[in-house]
């Protein structure tokens, strides 16, 4: 039976998230390691997840990011939730191994509008696995789509982006080598060799694990969000994770919400109370993205909707002492990157100077100069 922790609050939560999700203390050295770390990171803006990974490394760069990424250490595919994930290689043949059924089910009824069957799928992918051959490997989006089109299949409707999904989701394909800045996709067996894989219920206890180790404290609603999972699948994973007498967790209480914590994690929180820290967070950043309950890092509604739009458009956002202050925009040049903030309220002239040093690391990053400008309120 888990033990329970009677001292949390907000403060601690989030505190305690930016330690765990290696942002505010950072012990992984180098970008495979914490990709396996975090479990998967949503990246359906690529240039921001390539950055969701550099804030967590000090001292890496975006040129390393990509090495990596082209190297197949780390991919970019679908996994859990239908969107974009950074992966580790590693970990990517038992992911799609669990993820992937529960993403079919839930676009069943969108394929069939677009009246993709079988049969398509089947012409699909013998489509993308020529193109992938014809390219050496590594071909783009725009290099698959003209060879649908040649094979009189059809596009509308976005019907493209659907059959590289469920080509993804069948481990045929995965990202490749960018090719001119352009991302492209791989044949996944040539990038990976399959391993002998996990049970299921294995697989749910490893995924429960790397979440609550990286993301907690959470609850067990912020998991089935998280992985997507069947809600029973889910719940299954987090009993696995805290039966036995040495779990590793224990559990916090903040109302009427229970927490997993992972132990000794009140001594990896540093930045409580420190007003004069703060984060330039990438867009669909972990800190905010993986949680069902975002309140404690956003607590007011009218700044949240400054953060997330009504669409669903997660900003870049300014964390500071573990609450979000603000978002930001970076405009890239040649040689300089413009790096536009705009604080929910005026900060104090700590605060602006630590947004100031967190500026210098996001061009040091990108390897230009950076250029600072605070927006009015």
């Amino acid at each position: 039976m888990l033990d329970e922790c009677r001292y949390m609050n907000s403060e601690d939560l989030t505190s305690l998230r930016l330690a765990h999700q290696q942002i505010s203390r950072q012990d992984r050295t180098g970008e495979k390691e914490l990709v396996s770390w975090m479990g998967a990171m949503q990246a359906q803006d690529l240039e921001m997840a390539k950055w969701a990974v550099g804030v967590r490394l000090p001292g890496t760069d975006c040129a390393s990011v990509e090495l990596a990424m082209d190297r197949g250490e780390i991919l970019r595919t679908h996994v859990m939730r239908p969107t974009w994930h950074l992966v580790c290689a590693d970990d990517i043949y038992w992911l799609l191994e669990l993820t992937a059924p529960q993403i079919l089910a839930s676009s069943r009824s969108r394929h069939k509008q677009l009246e993709i069957t079988p049969a398509l799928v089947s012409k699909s992918n013998r489509v993308i696995i020529d193109t992938i051959n014809r390219c050496g490997g590594h071909a783009t989006r725009e290099e698959i789509c003209l060879q649908f089109e040649r094979r009189n299949i059809d596009l509308n409707d976005n019907r493209a982006a659907h059959l590289l999904l469920l080509a993804e989701l069948d481990g045929l394909v995965c990202s490749g080598r960018a090719r001119d800045g352009k991302p492209t996709y791989a044949l996944l067996a040539e990038r990976v060799k399959k391993p002998s894989l996990p049970t299921r219920e294995e697989a749910l206890y490893m995924l429960a694990r790397r979440y609550f180790l990286s993301h907690g404290p959470a609850t067990t609603e912020d998991f089935i969000w998280w992985s997507g999972l069947p809600v029973r699948d889910a719940k299954r994973a987090v009993e696995a994770l805290t039966s036995g007498v040495n779990s590793g967790f224990s559990v916090a209480n903040i109302g009427p919400r229970s927490f997993l914590v992972p132990d000794g994690a009140y001594g990896a929180a540093s930045e409580r109370g420190d007003s004069a820290c703060a984060h330039l967070l990438p867009a669909y950043d972990e800190f905010i993205i993986s949680y069902r309950d975002r309140s404690d890092a956003i607590p007011r509604q009218d700044h949240f909707r400054k953060a997330v739009s009504n669409n669903g458009v997660f900003r870049p956002v300014i964390v500071v002492d573990g609450t979000v202050r603000g978002i930001w925009k970076r405009s890239v040049r040649k040689q300089s990157v413009e790096i536009k903030t705009e604080f929910f309220e005026t900060p104090s002239p700590a605060v602006l100077a630590a947004a100031e040093e967190k500026s210098a690391l996001f061009g040091a990053f990108l390897g230009k100069t950076p250029d600072l400008v605070h927006n009015p309120r």
